[in-house]
């Protein structure tokens, strides 16, 4: 079969949004305090579900002989995949927290090469291309270059897979190092932040494929830095490298060394 990305970019574009809209009406309709927990702190709603259905019976439409892989419905790993969150950030989602986003990447041969990332309560659209720019509502975005850490503003994501410890050292590296933290609860529009200068690097110690790849390319294309995802950054038909939580770094270059030093403590792998 023929890889025709230009089709799939122009369903993309038009798919992310009409996503984020069911997205946004399960927000605005939801019962409050209807969740279930599928383990400690990981959050799933009936939209959701919902959202992914929707995203993959389009997608099935549309591309039937792509492959599938969803947060909630799993799925198969082939040469040409998409890889869905539904909803980023279903905590916020959960609790009446209008900061989450539809987050959607399709990959040819293990690479990123499309990237869309929608918040359906403000209506901006990330999206970036492999080797075509990022962009956000349609005009191009780029990383900050931001001086020097005393200036800078870090998000950091948590993750139950790695030590309180190590994340607590982290934050101390990054505090002590000159730089502000936010925490906001979706690692993609963390990612997306960084990518259009909001925030000058990003750092979470495990994340998943659904969780950043989209992110991740959108920064790549803005002009940032991001480690890649597993061991080998082609392969995403390795299911370690598409199950398994893997760090993630998106910087700028004056940040490198301290977020750097912040992952290592973050991950147990190196010493204040």
């Amino acid at each position: 079969m023929s890889l025709d990305l230009t089709a799939r970019a122009t369903f993309l574009r038009a798919l992310a949004p009409k996503a984020g809209d069911l997205a946004r009406a399960g927000f605005e309709s939801r019962e409050k305090g209807t969740f279930t927990l599928k383990g400690p702190q990981d959050f799933l709603t009936e939209t959701d579900t919902a959202v992914e259905n929707f995203i993959r019976a389009e997608i099935a439409a549309a591309f039937p002989n792509d492959g599938i892989l969803g947060e909630e419905g799993g799925g198969d790993l082939t040469a040409q995949m998409w890889i869905i969150d539904p909803v980023d950030g279903t905590a916020n989602f959960a609790r009446g927290v209008p900061h989450f986003c539809v987050c959607i990447s399709f990959c040819e041969n293990g690479s990123p090469a499309l990237g869309a990332i929608f918040q359906p309560m403000t209506g901006e659209f990330w999206f970036a291309q492999n080797g075509q720019g990022a962009e956000k509502n349609g005009a191009p975005i780029h990383v900050t270059s931001t001086p020097s850490p005393q200036t800078a503003c870090v998000e950091m994501g948590w993750s139950r897979r790695h030590s309180i410890a190590g994340y607590l050292a982290a934050q101390g590296h990054i505090l002590t190092g000159g730089a502000n933290i936010r925490r906001a609860g979706s690692g993609a529009l963390g990612l997306a932040w960084v990518a259009e200068g909001r925030s000058d690097g990003y750092l979470e110690a495990a994340m998943h494929s659904w969780d950043c790849l989209a992110g991740m390319l959108i920064v790549r294309e803005a002009g940032g830095a991001v480690l890649p995802f597993g061991p080998n950054a082609s392969d995403l038909g390795s299911v370690a490298a598409l199950a398994s939580p893997q760090p993630v770094r998106a910087c700028t270059p004056a940040l490198t060394a301290l977020l750097d030093g912040a992952l290592a403590l973050a991950t147990g792998k190196g010493a204040e």
